[in-house]
């Protein structure tokens, strides 16, 4: 990594712009993590790597550092979590400004992370920074950050990993924010405090190839699929609950491969996914789109058989309002001048590894531009962002 890469203190701009310059599309580290260790040993903080490999999967590089008491005492631990990694770019000649270059204009940063999510991660850096030159490093806890470099990837050699290690020695966090993009159209409107479980189902429907001439001896299974498909969207599966919207079912293939004009295939399959609330595990969502498939498979007649192969990444969470919430919510208040919505839209996250082991909830950057071409944060923006943190941070350890 190149020592120009390096700002000369943890300023959140000038920290967002050396990270965005590190190509650490997944599972890359591209010096991201090297620079941020570097950046946050100067100012006091213990680093540790964590990379881990699994068969089957990337390698990934992870940093934990901690500043504060020590692993065993007695003070409450704040952490911070995020993400180094980043999507890739998609259609290079796309970008008005390059990717990776971190210009700043019109007074915002733009760059392939500004949004998503290395904005806040050096806001987290800088307001910890910020909050023990005032405090000292006996302020009655611990503030730790915790960076994968495996989030917009299949996040096995990341958070969970880490979080399990930590737990493996006795390591507990007692409150944690992920510093997702969660503001909508405007910095600060809005934090996450729990998401959405997702469900991808691959279907195979079984039928009976034949002759399109003699469409008695035959069972198109694309047909059979279509009646599935529609048994399957033409009713919602809920109205939602108290925090959460409707669960969603979305199919994003349907897949046949058969270039014949006069063959009815025998086979057919089909992707969905389902984006599916707290009234829901994945176990018994399954079983109830199971039943809606078989009820319409038995009226169709045949023998038409229906194969599953079934991913979760992620069962639906939230963290019920309350201290945490309060607490991000009137530091928003007071820094930003904003009232912050409590949501549970979107994607996954790491918080949904996270909240096994702490209360947890996601606040950062407004989102609008994350994985578009020329991502981008507002300047001002992310300068709030850090004081937002530095407030929870004192708010968290009121002397």
């Amino acid at each position: 990594m190149p020592d120009t890469l390096a700002p000369a203190a943890t300023d959140t701009i000038e920290l967002t712009r050396a990270l965005v310059r590190c190509e650490s599309v997944t599972p890359r580290e591209a010096g991201a993590l090297q620079l941020l260790e570097k950046v946050l040993k100067d100012v006091g903080f213990r680093c540790e790597r964590m990379d881990f490999t699994e068969k089957g999967a990337d390698d990934v590089a992870n940093l934990y550092a901690r500043i504060g008491e020590d692993k065993h005492g007695n003070g409450k631990h704040f952490c911070f979590a995020g993400h180094s990694d980043v999507v890739p770019v998609g259609d290079l000649s796309s970008w008005t400004i390059g990717p990776f270059a971190a210009e700043l204009s019109g007074g915002y940063l733009f760059g392939r992370g500004a949004a998503d999510m290395k904005g806040a991660i050096a806001a987290f850096a800088d307001a910890a920074q910020r909050f023990v030159a005032r405090r000292g490093t006996n302020f009655g806890g611990a503030i730790s950050l915790l960076i994968t470099g495996d989030e917009e990837g299949p996040a096995v050699n990341g958070t969970v990993k880490m979080l399990k290690r930590l737990a493996d020695r006795g390591e507990t966090i007692d409150a944690c924010i992920v510093g997702e993009p969660t503001s909508s159209k405007r910095f600060g409107d809005m934090m996450k405090i729990g998401r959405r479980g997702s469900m991808t189902v691959d279907m195979t429907v079984r039928g009976i190839q034949g002759h399109v001439a003699y469409p008695e001896r035959l069972d198109n299974a694309i047909h059979r699929l279509s009646a599935i498909i529609e048994a399957l969207v033409r009713e919602p599966i809920d109205k939602g609950s108290t925090h959460f919207q409707p669960t969603s079912l979305q199919f994003t293939t349907v897949d046949v491969g058969n270039p014949a004009t006069n063959i009815a295939p025998g086979v057919a399959k089909a992707r969905f996914n389902t984006r599916f609330n707290d009234l829901w595990t994945s176990k018994t969502l399954l079983a109830h789109l199971k039943e809606r498939v078989d009820k319409v498979n038995a009226t169709l007649g045949g023998n038409g058989i229906v194969e599953y192969q079934v991913s979760v990444s992620g069962e639906s969470f939230y963290t019920p309002p309350g201290q945490l919430s309060e607490l991000v919510a009137g530091a928003v208040r007071d820094v930003a001048g904003v009232e912050c919505e409590l949501s549970t839209t979107g994607g996954t996250s790491d918080a949904r590894f996270i909240r096994s082991y702490c209360p947890v909830l996601e606040f950062g950057l407004v989102g609008e531009t994350m994985h578009k071409v020329d991502e981008k944060s507002a300047i001002a923006d992310l300068k709030t962002l850090s004081r937002v943190y530095e407030t929870v941070l004192d708010r968290y350890f009121a002397a």
